[in-house]
């Protein structure tokens, strides 16, 4: 049996996964309540593989790097996805990796990950790594897209476009909820469309 991958992101209505340093938004796009950390909380208490990118591991250490207890990147959500095992797919990263309990794995994102789903006795999540997730959902690798879509558009201020030069799909909406009354968590089952 093959471990669930989740692609998991969080977005802005126009679709950005994060905005430029013009942006005043601050972290979560100052939308977030305690709805919305609480599940994301109970989200990362379950039993999981974390699976990033070299680019998104990168940003992640260098933000908790940076921070401090009382700042947003260490809500408690935060700090229990950093405490899950975690598999960064790099070419690039030498180690050892300043992550609790991550394995670094040379190779191409498709390879590695097809190998964990098969392995794998827990399912697997990566939050984040764009350009890896939209690899791995064209190569029908992706079981699930879950998309938490905070109430604004920074067409000025927008960046990393989430799904800009993916390949086609159709959605399949398995779950949703409201978060805060506000922020809309959207989860789909994702099939190459043709």
């Amino acid at each position: 049996m093959t471990a669930i991958y989740t692609f998991d992101v969080f977005s802005t209505l126009d679709g950005f996964g994060s905005h430029d340093s013009n942006g005043d938004w601050g972290g979560y796009w100052g939308k977030q309540g305690p709805e919305l950390l609480d599940h994301r909380l109970a989200l990362h208490s379950e039993e999981q593989r974390m699976v990033f990118g070299a680019n998104t591991f990168r940003a992640f250490a260098q933000m908790l790097a940076s921070s401090t207890e009382d700042s947003d990147v260490r809500d408690p959500w935060v700090t229990r996805m950093r405490n899950l095992p975690t598999t960064v797919v790099s070419t690039t990263l030498e180690g050892p990796l300043d992550w609790p309990d991550a394995t670094l794995v040379r190779g191409d994102a498709v390879d590695v990950v097809a190998r964990l789903k098969e392995e794998s006795d827990v399912p697997l999540r990566s939050h984040g790594s764009l350009s890896m997730n939209r690899a791995l959902m064209a190569a029908g690798l992706v079981d699930r897209v879950q998309v938490t879509v905070f109430p604004v558009i920074s067409g000025q201020t927008g960046t990393d476009s989430i799904f800009q030069g993916a390949a086609d799909f159709d959605l399949e909406l398995i779950k949703s909820r409201t978060l805060d009354g506000h922020i809309q968590e959207l989860v789909y089952r994702p099939t190459l469309h043709g």
